[in-house]
């Protein structure tokens, strides 16, 4: 369980995370620290992992889920 003595940090987000955050409940607010800590944790306590590790395994990741070379580039051509 993670201790809930907390110390503020400061984390940059895009305008849209920033006002939907802002505009939700206080229990809300409370639920979304708590899971963003339990992520933040679980990030951490891994060892590093370089770029083109996390590449590839988010690569293997979106394929186990059907993303294929072709959809992707459908995707993208879809910009």
């Amino acid at each position: 369980m993670i201790n809930m003595e907390n110390t503020t940090i400061s984390i940059p987000v895009d305008a849209a995370i920033a006002q939907a955050y802002t505009k939700s409940s206080e229990e809300e607010q409370i639920k979304i620290q708590f899971l963003l800590a339990l992520r933040m944790r679980e990030l951490l306590d891994k060892p590093p992992m370089s770029l083109s590790q996390l590449m590839d395994e988010i690569g293997t990741k979106a394929e186990a889920r059907g993303l294929t070379s072709e959809i992707l580039e459908d995707l993208l051509n879809d910009e």
